[in-house]
């Protein structure tokens, strides 16, 4: 069955124009892209859209970096599109991350890992509608 994820191109990877070569390889994987945007988001936005990870020490560190330049969230659709974008961009930490995948390839650390990814259904949907609106999705 085929199933929507959200896949969001972090500022770190934006800065050095990694965003197309990131559609590339997701396109080239089968994955569709359904909806994109680009901007920046507000202090606010960051710390709706990661509110889950509020209590962890991490936390200010997080919405400080996401907010420090563009991101560029995309709806992909793809069969079992969560767990296969998972396989598909790597580890968080880029130095476990899978060779030739994703973030081993174009990400920094643990934080400049190039992408987010939804990691279950409910988030897909809750991170998609933070982004889109069921008009935006072709």
């Amino acid at each position: 069955m085929s199933q929507r994820t959200l896949l969001m191109v972090k500022p770190d990877a934006t800065k050095k124009g990694n965003t197309g070569e990131i559609i590339k390889r997701l396109e080239g994987a089968g994955f569709k892209l359904l909806a994109l945007r680009s901007l920046r988001l507000s202090k606010k936005e960051a710390q709706s859209f990661y509110g889950v990870h509020r209590e962890r020490p991490f936390f200010g560190e997080l919405v400080e970096y996401i907010t420090s330049g563009m991101v560029v969230p995309m709806v992909l659709e793809k069969e079992d599109a969560i767990a296969s974008l998972r396989e598909f961009i790597g580890a968080t930490n880029p130095a476990e991350a899978k060779a030739g995948s994703i973030r081993a390839d174009l990400g920094e650390d643990i934080q400049h890992n190039a992408v987010h990814s939804s990691d279950a259904a409910e988030t897909a949907v809750r991170e998609i509608g933070f982004f889109f609106t069921e008009k935006d999705l072709v």
